[in-house]
């Protein structure tokens, strides 16, 4: 039973966070300043929390990380890990130590993540977990696991902050021109242009009902719709109709490559012949239809491989740029490692009574 939690939870853990994660592997040169002294204040300080607590792993910028917190992130990597092999624990301690500077450099910026943040993000890896789960569920997992809620939640943290702020300080440095997208195109051996996608020119139409109507109104509305969708031949002529009908909204045209849509999107605009609309569906809103203006061979612009290839060199540049935005956060630091404590005296035995 718990080699089966232990896989479920690696398969959650790696959903959730993957996309974001950034691996950042560095050690610093530690600076040694002169402030030895908030080390022994803050250990002392701590001493009233217990034995546990008194065993601190590292200091960043005056804020702990203890012996349980790597203890804990350790656990939480080797459930994780496809080989379920925990990292070397110098590494479990470097990351913790970024974390606490992304999350710090990220509130100088102006960016944190509220708790309605992180339980978002929370309940979003317990739906990937294998056969979906709720909250209460995931966490019951992660605690079978060996590994608490909290600790889970606080890597969430840092993970939903870092990424969105190296993407706005370095916006510029991370743009591909198109010459380096053909570049690694050529390099893959890509086409410029796949054949089998398409680019839809797309006109949602929305007939609105009022919130907290009834089913019968909702049928009504249908009804209608479905009259509309049997008189809808073409766009021109079509959404002209469609706007002089009072409940009804024509929205902004929209322009969507197959490539981007799900499999079940993309075949229910495949079935619909160009110039007429799809089937009604209910929306928060009312019932809306879709009307299919244009279907065209997908652009080179467009195309999957063109798109892969971007992706692929901003990924690359992402990280670079993320790892080198960190060493710098690293050599800036006050990043200090305290000595373990004292190993207890060993027992002594009373002296012997005299006869």
């Amino acid at each position: 039973m718990r080699r089966e939690s232990t896989s479920l939870v690696g398969t959650a853990v790696n959903s959730a966070v993957n996309a974001a994660s950034v691996s950042n592997r560095l050690r610093p040169a530690v600076r040694r300043n002169g402030r030895a002294l908030s080390v022994a204040a803050l250990m002392i300080a701590m001493a009233a929390g217990g034995a546990h607590a008194q065993s601190v792993a590292a200091i960043v910028n005056g804020e702990p990380i203890t012996q349980l917190d790597v203890d804990q992130r350790s656990r939480l990597l080797e459930v994780s890990s496809p080989t379920h092999k925990a990292p070397p624990r110098s590494e479990v301690l470097d990351e913790l130590i970024n974390e606490k500077l992304e999350i710090r450099e990220a509130k100088k910026w102006g960016l944190e993540a509220s708790n309605d943040d992180v339980n978002d993000a929370f309940k979003q890896a317990a739906a990937r977990a294998q056969g979906g789960k709720t909250v209460e569920e995931f966490g019951e997992m992660l605690k079978q696991a060996g590994v608490t809620p909290q600790t889970f939640r606080a890597r969430l943290r840092a993970q939903i902050v870092w990424p969105p702020l190296v993407r706005g300080r370095f916006q510029s440095s991370l743009e591909i021109p198109d010459q380096d997208v053909l570049a690694e195109m050529l390099n893959k051996k890509s086409d410029e242009i796949d054949t089998g996608n398409f680019d839809y020119t797309l006109r949602p139409i929305l007939s609105i009902v009022p919130p907290g109507s009834t089913a019968a109104v909702y049928d009504e509305h249908k009804r209608d719709a479905e009259g509309l969708r049997s008189q809808f031949h073409t766009c021109e002529q079509g959404l002209p109709y469609a706007r002089s009908l009072g409940t009804v909204v024509v929205r902004d045209q929209i322009v969507r490559s197959s490539a981007d849509m799900p499999p079940e999107a993309r075949k229910n605009l495949d079935s619909v012949p160009v110039g007429q609309l799809t089937a009604p569906e209910i929306t928060k809103q009312g019932i809306e239809m879709i009307a299919v203006c244009a279907k065209d061979a997908a652009k080179a612009e467009n195309s999957p491989a063109k798109k892969q290839a971007r992706e692929a060199l901003f990924n690359e540049r992402f990280e670079a740029q993320s790892k080198k935005y960190l060493a710098q956060l690293r050599r800036e630091a006050l990043i200090e490692y305290p000595p373990p404590p004292p190993a207890p005296p060993p027992a002594t035995k009373p002296p012997a009574k005299p006869r």
